[in-house]
């Protein structure tokens, strides 16, 4: 780990101190170039030579020194060479005005500081308060993660206990995310302050039970038969009833309960398929079939018709079968129901469940083994 200032104002000195030498050093790299005098490129530079070479060949050949063939050759050879050397030597930049330049040097001066200055004091003020990450998390535009939104619900019903609409908001939210117990306050708000509903008492206790592990406690129960008592047909409320009756071991009942249930259940109720399969659970029969397109259509459903019908179509097959392991079609279907959903990994470990279960039966295994090499998880 990095050392830690013990004086907040040295480290705050230092700081400054090198921001100016920074200043400094901006400043000179600005300043030097003006303060350069152009030097002179004429004096001993290869171009010089070459062109004095050029004017004794002129007067050699006056004086006949030398013939004017060779005359000619050298005055070539050098030409050569002098263009060479001009055209390797930078051009020679014309002399600044001064008064142009103190001009510039004094724009820089006092120009580079306060641009700085400008730059700084919006940004990187001291005196600025400081941006704590929940305000940054609910800056305008920035996504929130659920988790988020829920703080800020719950911060907005700290400040207004009585806002029925938002406990009737956050309740189910925290019931997805499994906070059971908050989820549970959440509901029993939602019903002081917005009245009794069969809805909110079925909802009040399928929170219950499911804080409870999805065991249908007396209280949890107590709730569904208030929300029985408000609306005779609410769904949920004689779905709890009847799981309640089967955990207490009376089967028929939990049949009978359920088989009205579904009597008077529209044909694309979104938790038929999750009655069904607790009815075959007590009562014997076949499971319903699971459709490619059932089950791809639950997809497209809205998140808790989608979790229903995956408890009641997939979960509780998938118990079932574990508590009777016997019955090959139904591995096969649930084998199915996981593939065509995407989720790969469970149909794997439910084909491994489904040989295991049958590892006994020689008959049941091959079924098995063929079944699964047809959808692919042969071997």
């Amino acid at each position: 780990m990095g050392a830690v200032c013990a004086l907040p104002e040295a480290c705050q000195m230092t700081l400054w101190f090198v921001f100016a030498l920074m200043t400094v050093a901006a400043i000179f790299a600005v300043l030097l170039p003006l303060g350069r005098r152009a030097r002179a490129q004429d004096q001993g530079s290869e171009v010089a030579v070459y062109k004095d070479q050029l004017a004794e060949i002129e007067r050699d050949l006056a004086a006949g020194l030398i013939p004017a063939p060779d005359a000619e050759a050298a005055r070539v050879e050098i030409s050569r060479r002098l263009l060479a050397a001009a055209a390797s030597e930078p051009a020679v930049a014309p002399q600044s005005n001064l008064k142009w330049r103190r001009a510039a040097a004094v724009l820089a001066l006092a120009g580079l500081p306060l641009v700085a200055a400008g730059v700084y004091m919006p940004l990187g003020s001291p005196k600025l308060q400081d941006f704590p990450l929940a305000q940054r998390e609910r800056a305008p535009g920035k996504a929130q993660s659920l988790e988020n939104l829920v703080e800020q619900v719950q911060q907005h019903l700290e400040k207004n206990p009585t806002d029925g609409r938002g406990w009737n908001v956050l309740a189910p939210v925290l019931e997805r995310l499994g906070r059971f117990d908050e989820a549970v306050r959440a509901y029993r708000n939602s019903l002081a302050y917005n009245g009794e509903s069969a809805e909110r008492r079925s909802d009040l206790g399928e929170a219950i039970s499911a804080a409870a592990g999805g065991v249908v406690t007396a209280e949890a129960k107590t709730e569904f038969e208030r929300a029985h008592a408000l609306d005779a047909d609410d769904p949920k409320a004689n779905y709890f009833l009847g799981l309640a009756a089967e955990q207490d071991g009376r089967k028929d009942d939990a049949a009978n309960i359920w088989r009205t249930l579904l009597a008077k259940a529209p044909a694309d109720a979104p938790w038929r398929a999750l009655v069904q399969s607790s009815l075959v659970r007590v009562a014997g029969g076949t499971m319903p079939a699971l459709s490619d397109e059932t089950i791809a259509a639950s997809r497209d459903m809205a998140e808790g018709d989608r979790n229903a019908m995956v408890r009641g179509m997939v979960e509780r097959l998938a118990t079932r079968l574990k508590q009777n392991g016997e019955d090959v079609d139904g591995w096969l279907r649930l084998v199915r129901a996981y593939l065509v959903m995407g989720d790969r990994d469970k149909a794997v470990g439910a084909s491994a469940d489904a040989r295991q279960a049958v590892a006994s039966d020689a008959e049941r295994l091959r079924q098995l083994n063929d079944g699964l090499k047809t959808l692919g998880l042969g071997g």
